[in-house]
This record gives C-alpha cells, structure tokens and sequence, in this order.
C-alpha cells in the first residue's frame, strides 16, 4: 500500500477551503483507501457484517446529512485545529504508523509464513480504517456539515474497538507450540494487537468523545443560532 495512505484526521479538524473540501473525495490517500477496503473485500477475509456495515454507515451518513445535520448556505466548517501543534502531528502520525502500515505489513507477512489466523484477525481492524479514511474524504466534501464529518471517525472508532479486542484475544490465545510462523512473528503480533487497541481506545475516549465532538458540536449549533438571529 502506498505511503500516501494516512489516517485522516481524527484528531481534529482541518481548515479547508471550498475548493478543497469538493476535492477531498478524490485525493489520493482516500482513492488508495478505497483500494485497500476493495483488496481486502475480493480476499474473502471480511466479513459479510463488516462490509454491511460499511455499506449502510455510508448511505446513513447522507440521511443524517439530509435530515439531522444539514449544512447551510454559506459551507460551514468549524476550524479547531491545531495544525502547528507538534505533538498532534506526531501523533497523528503514529496512528498512521500504528493503524495502517504495520498491520498491513504483518498481513502479507502472515501470507508468507501461513499465519491465517493471523491475518484473520488483523484484517477486520485494517479493512474498516481504510473504509474509515475514504468515508472521512466525502464528508469532507461541501456536501456534508461539520457534524457529519465528526460522526466518521467517531462511529468508525467505536466500531474498530471490538475488532481489535478480538486481534489482541486471538494473539494472545495462539499457543507457540501449535504456530506455524517464526517465534518473532508470535511475538510482533501480540504487541502489535495491544498497542492498536490502546491507541484507538485513548484515540475514542481520550479525544474524540471528549475533546473533538463536543467542541464540533458547540461551533455547529453556536454558529446555527447566530444566523438564525
């Protein structure tokens, strides 16, 4: 998968202008996410829940976009970003690091060694993040107000914590006698599970629920109110 494939930001919201919000949809980290969730949905690995719910989340979200949380005539976007904040850059990019690159690393690495129970499990996780990046690219888009471009990587994040307790329940279950991959393998894995479910857990209730939805919210329904007055 290509290095231009980051997580978008579900960290916090990013100034665009309206030229790049009607852009956003076919840059090129959602066009590979896009990839990715479509690899991995012809593999056979996912599950018919997993892709229902990537299937009904996106045509929710124009519901919701329609009916709940329309936008208005002047493109509202909430700019509470923190663009030169080292420490949220750095972070952002080890979600990147933690939540694309290496899973999809031990994936084909588990495609090397036999690892299927492996791949099994890290794939779930990798499949719903990659859709989770390319829905975040059509929110971003003039059609969708602020609030629905939080809900993506909310929702999305709620649902990725059941996969990854599942990865970390089935690497730690693996009995090393019984594992066909290296012992490093067992190893990387184990670490690799845990470390993705205590980032995304700090990443949903850490910040997301508590920091980025709510001021989202305040500046949607604040700015709601001014032009009503």
């Amino acid at each position: 998968m290509s290095g231009g494939v980051v997580p978008a930001d579900e960290i916090v919201l990013r100034e665009h202008s309206k030229s790049q919000l009607r852009r956003g949809i076919f840059s090129f980290q959602q066009l590979n996410a896009l990839a990715v969730a479509v690899v991995l949905s012809a593999s056979g690995m996912i599950t018919i829940e997993s892709f229902a719910f990537v299937i009904f989340s996106f045509f929710y979200m124009y519901f919701l976009s329609k009916f709940a949380f329309p936008t208005r005539c002047n493109n509202d976007y909430l700019d509470i970003s923190c663009n030169n904040n080292r420490f949220l850059n750095l972070y952002s990019f080890a979600g990147a690091v933690v939540g694309i690159f290496l899973p999809v690393a031990y994936i084909f690495e588990g495609i090397l060694e036999g690892d299927k129970e492996g791949i099994k499990a890290a794939t779930p996780h990798v499949f719903l993040l990659a859709s989770q990046l390319f829905l975040e690219g059509v929110a971003y888009t003039d059609r969708f107000s602020v609030p629905m471009r939080v809900m993506v990587p909310v929702v999305y994040n709620s649902t990725r914590i059941f996969s990854l307790m599942e990865w970390v329940r089935s690497e730690i279950s693996k009995v090393e006698s019984e594992f066909h991959g290296s012992s490093r393998r067992l190893v990387m894995g184990r670490i690799l599970a845990v470390v993705n479910l205590v980032y995304w857990a700090f990443n949903l209730f850490g910040v997301l629920l508590p920091v980025y939805l709510p001021r989202a919210f305040k500046g949607y329904y604040s700015d709601q109110k001014n032009v009503k007055d």
